[in-house]
C-alpha cells in the first residue's frame, strides 16, 4: 500500500470532492438504515393486528429505533391501521429517494475526483516522459511506455474512484448495521455476523494471490503490447520478408501467455462471489432460525418485526459485503500498477539543467576540448579524444564511413548525451551551464532517421516554428527543394502524411524534415546525413538553396558522402571515433588518405555532388 501513498497530493488537491462524497456516502446509508426499521414496526403491527383483531393500534417500542424513525412512529401511532400502513409505504419510497439522490451525488463527487485524478496522472506520466533522456528511450520500449501510461493508470482511476467509494460505503453500512442491531438485540447481532471472521480469512487467503497474479498479468500485457506496436510500425519490412506467419506465431504466443495468466486470475476471483453469497445466505438461515426460535420460546424483547428487521440488515450488507473482494482486487491491482508507474516517475533524467542554468544568445562558436564518450549500456567508445574548433559562421563538414562516431557529435552537440570526458562549449560557455530548453531553441537539427507526425505537411513543417506564416512555410519548402512536389499533390500543403510519414518517399521525408530545421531560422544548424534519399540532382538544388541560406549561420553537416561543390571551411574526416584527418578539399585530396579514397569511390560509382 505504501506505492500507493504518492496519490496522497491528488487526494489533497481534490478534498472537497473527497470530502463531499464522503459526507454523500454516510447519508446514501443513513437514509437506506432507517427503512429495516420501519418494516420491523410495520411487521410487527400487522402480527398484533392479527393476534389481536380488536387492538389493531397496540403501542410499539420505539427506544431501538433512529430518532427519526421513532418520530415518525409516533406521528402515525393513533392512525387507523390502513392508514398506518399507507403512510408507511409512502415513508418507504421517500426515503428510497433521498437515499438515491444522494447516491447519484455520491458518484458524481467521487467519481468525477477520480477522473480528475487520472487526468492529472496521465499528464504528469507525460511530462515525465518528455523529460527523460535518449538512454532511458534506448532501454525501454514503447509499447512498455504506451502500458503505463493508459492500462496501469486505469487502474489505478479504478482504485481512487470505485474502490474508495465502495470501500467507504462498506464502512457506513456496517457502522451503521452494527451500531442497530447491537442496540436492537446483541444476541441476535453476534450470531447472525458470526460468519465474517470467515470471509476475512478468505479474503486475505485471496488477496495474497491476485497481488502476485496481477503484477505478472501487467508485465504480460507490456510485452504484448510492445509485440503489436513493433509489428504495426515494421509492417513493411514483415511484408517485403513473408513472416506475416512468423510474427502472428510470436504474438500467438505472447498473447496465449497473457490468456492464460488472466484466466487464472479469473478463476481467482471467482472464489469471492459464490463464497460471499455462501456467506451471506448462512447468515440470514442463522438469524431467522435464532430468531424464530425466541419468538417460539417467548424470550424478553423478541418478535417477528426483529425478525425482518435483521434479515434486511443482512441484505443491505450483501453488495457491500461482496464488494469487500471486488475493492480488494481492484486495490491490489492498483498497487501493482502504481508500483510500475512510481518506477519510471522516480527515474531521473541524466541530462538536465544544473542549479543556476545560463540562457545565452548564441553566436554560433563551437569548441570541442578532448572529448571522449563511451554509450553506457553498450560500453562503444563512440568518440576518442576529439577536439575541434568552430568559429561563429562557419560551414563546417564531419565526414566517415559508417560506425565511425558522425551521428554520435551530433547528439553531443544537442546535449542528448553528456560526454565523459573533456568539453563541449558554446561561446566559450561549457554545455553542462547552459540551459536544455534554451540551447536546443537556438539549434535545427535534421536527424538520419527522419520522422514526421500524422499530420498535414503543414504542420510537419511549422513544428519546427510554430508562430510562422504561411509565407514562411512556402520559403522554407522552396529552400529544401520539395515545393513543387507539394505544390503537386491534390491536397497541397494539406496533404496527411501518415504514421511517421510512411505515404512519402523517403527523399520528400527528408526534404520536408530539412524544411522543418530552417524555418526555424537558427544560428547554429547541424544536418545528420539528411541526404541520402535524394537524387544527384535533387541533392544539387538543395546544396545550392542552402549555401545561401547559411551565410551567416555556423553549420555542421554531417554525411558519409562527399559534396565537392559545397564550399567548406573546414572538413573534418572520422575514424573509429577520432580525426584521422582535417583540412579543405584540395588539402586532403592532396594527403591522399582516407578522404581522397572516399572521394574515388564516390566518383567510381557516381555518386557525386
Amino acid at each position: 500500500m505504501t506505492q500507493l501513498s504518492t496519490l496522497n497530493k491528488y487526494f489533497w488537491r481534490y478534498k472537497w470532492l473527497f470530502i463531499l462524497g464522503i459526507l454523500f456516502v454516510v447519508l446514501t446509508n443513513y437514509f437506506r438504515i432507517l427503512s429495516p426499521q420501519l418494516t420491523g414496526y410495520v411487521v410487527n403491527t400487522v402480527v398484533e393486528s392479527i393476534k389481536q383483531p380488536g387492538n389493531i393500534q397496540s403501542p410499539a417500542t420505539t427506544h431501538t429505533y433512529d430518532v427519526l424513525v421513532s418520530k415518525v412512529i409516533h406521528w402515525f401511532q393513533a392512525k387507523p391501521f390502513k392508514e398506518k400502513i399507507l403512510f408507511t409505504g409512502i415513508i418507504l419510497l421517500v426515503l428510497a429517494l433521498i437515499s438515491g439522490f444522494f447516491m447519484f451525488l455520491m458518484r458524481q463527487t467521487i467519481i468525477v475526483m477520480s477522473r480528475h485524478i487520472e487526468f492529472d496522472q496521465k499528464n504528469e506520466i507525460y511530462g515525465h516522459y518528455q523529460q527523460l533522456d535518449t538512454t532511458f528511450y534506448k532501454t525501454h520500449s514503447t509499447g512498455d511506455l504506451m502500458n503505463r501510461i493508459s492500462e496501469d493508470v486505469s487502474r489505478v482511476r479504478m482504485y481512487t474512484g470505485p474502490a474508495i467509494m465502495y470501500f467507504i460505503n462498506l464502512a457506513a453500512v456496517i457502522g451503521f448495521s452494527i451500531f442497530f442491531m447491537l442496540r436492537s438485540d446483541v444476541k441476535l447481532t453476534i450470531v447472525s455476523l458470526c460468519p465474517l471472521p470467515v470471509l476475512a480469512l478468505t479474503i486475505y487467503f485471496v488477496n495474497t494471490i491476485i497481488n502476485r497474479k496481477s503484477e505478472k498479468i501487467q508485465s504480460l500485457l507490456s510485452d504484448l503490447t510492445t509485440n503489436a506496436q513493433e509489428s504495426y510500425s515494421g509492417i513493411r519490412v514483415i511484408k517485403s520478408f513473408v513472416q506475416e506467419k512468423a510474427m502472428f506465431g510470436f504474438f500467438k504466443t505472447n498473447s496465449e501467455a497473457y490468456r492464460s495468466n488472466a484466466l487464472s486470475l479469473a478463476k481467482t476471483e471467482a472464489i469471492y462471489f459464490p463464497s460471499m453469497a455462501l456467506l451471506i445466505g448462512l447468515s440470514t438461515l442463522i438469524t431467522i432460525m435464532v430468531g424464530g426460535l425466541d419468538v417460539v420460546n417467548g424470550a424478553p424483547g423478541a418478535s417477528v418485526g426483529k425478525i425482518a428487521e435483521f434479515v434486511m440488515y443482512i441484505q443491505m450488507l450483501t453488495f457491500p459485503v461482496s464488494a469487500i473482494g471486488w475493492t480488494a482486487s481492484m486495490t491490489q491491482r492498483a498497487v501493482a500498477s502504481q508500483r510500475r508507474i512510481n518506477e519510471f516517475l522516480l527515474t531521473a533524467p541524466v541530462i538536465r539543467d544544473q542549479p543556476k542554468a545560463q540562457q545565452v544568445e548564441l553566436s554560433g562558436e563551437i569548441n570541442f576540448d578532448h572529448v571522449d564518450f563511451i554509450y553506457p549500456h553498450t560500453g562503444i567508445h563512440a568518440i576518442k579524444d576529439f577536439s575541434l574548433q568552430i568559429s561563429k559562421g562557419e560551414k563546417v563538414a564531419i565526414v566517415g564511413r559508417t560506425g565511425s562516431g558522425k551521428s554520435t557529435l551530433a547528439q553531443l552537440m544537442l546535449r542528448m548525451y553528456d560526454a565523459q570526458q573533456g568539453t563541449l562549449s558554446y561561446d566559450g560557455i561549457p554545455l553542462q551551464q547552459l540551459s536544455v530548453s534554451s540551447l536546443r531553441g537556438q539549434l535545427s537539427y535534421v536527424p538520419q532517421d527522419v520522422f514526421l507526425f500524422s499530420d498535414s505537411i503543414r504542420n510537419n513543417i511549422r513544428f519546427g516554428n510554430a508562430a510562422a506564416t504561411d509565407e514562411d512555410v512556402h520559403r522554407a519548402a522552396k529552400q529544401a527543394s520539395i515545393y513543387q512536389e507539394i505544390m503537386a499533390f491534390e491536397e497541397k500543403f494539406d496533404t496527411m502524411v501518415g504514421e511517421r510519414g510512411v505515404t512519402l518517399s523517403g527523399g520528400q521525408k527528408q526534404r520536408i524534415s530539412i524544411a522543418r530545421a530552417l524555418i526555424k531560422q537558427p544560428r547554429i544548424v547541424i544536418f545528420d546525413d539528411c541526404l541520402s534519399a535524394v537524387d544527384a540532382r535533387t541533392e544539387n538544388a538543395i546544396i545550392s538553396s542552402l549555401y545561401d541560406y547559411l551565410q551567416d549561420k555556423t553549420a555542421v553537416i554531417i554525411t558519409h558522402r562527399i559534396f565537392a561543390l559545397f564550399q567548406f571551411d573546414k572538413i573534418v574526416v572520422l575514424d573509429d571515433g577520432a580525426i584521422a584527418e582535417q583540412g579543405t578539399h584540395d588539402e586532403l585530396l592532396a594527403k591522399n588518405g582516407i578522404y581522397a579514397e572516399m572521394y574515388r569511390s564516390q566518383q567510381e560509382t557516381g555518386q557525386h555532388a
